[in-house]
């Protein structure tokens, strides 16, 4: 009868100290910071997005339906701090060095500003795409791209209807307002 006590105890002291020495995730970081000061977030789902009204391609359209939902975060230098900024770009830089992202692209230069793009899957599909943007006038975005199987060339179809898409419902000017 105490062994089986035993046995039990130990699996939950197990459990609890793996999710305890659990590293941070993107996900966390979002969490974490989505009601921080200086900081704003926004959940998209792709069906808020007004793609019905848009002609799109067949390829547009595939890609379009094999997102799920837009994660974005942003820290405005407008009402925060330079040392913030630079301690959480150093926190989200740290986050995308995980094995698990792969760089797809990266631009900019140290004065004006650098976008990095990465995702997590393989060549062929991926189940998140993640453009980090960051501004030593304005600020830091992040913008989370969520869904199954995305195919990269086919997101990138999506160039051209971006500026189409049906903004105002999303508040989307309200977070460019925040981080300008």
């Amino acid at each position: 009868m105490n062994q089986p006590k035993s046995f039990l105890l130990f699996v939950f002291a197990s459990i609890c100290l793996v999710s305890c020495n659990a590293k941070p995730t993107l996900q966390t970081y979002f969490v974490d910071h989505q009601e921080t000061p200086n900081f704003i977030s926004m959940d998209v789902p792709v069906s808020f997005l007004g793609t019905d009204d848009i002609q799109m391609t067949e390829i547009q359209l595939q890609a379009i339906n094999s997102i799920d939902k837009l994660n974005m975060l942003g820290y405005s230098l407008k009402s925060g701090n330079i040392d913030v900024f630079n301690a959480e770009v150093g926190n989200v830089k740290a986050l995308l060095k995980d094995k698990r992202y792969n760089e797809l692209l990266r631009l900019g230069n140290q004065k004006d500003g650098r976008v990095k793009i990465s995702y997590i899957g393989d060549d062929d599909t991926i189940d998140e795409l993640v453009v980090f943007g960051r501004s030593n006038t304005y600020g830091f975005a992040i913008i989370r791209v969520l869904g199954d199987n995305m195919d990269i060339a086919k997101i990138m179809e999506l160039g051209p209807i971006i500026n189409k898409l049906d903004t105002k419902d999303m508040n989307v000017e309200g977070f460019m307002d925040f981080m300008l």
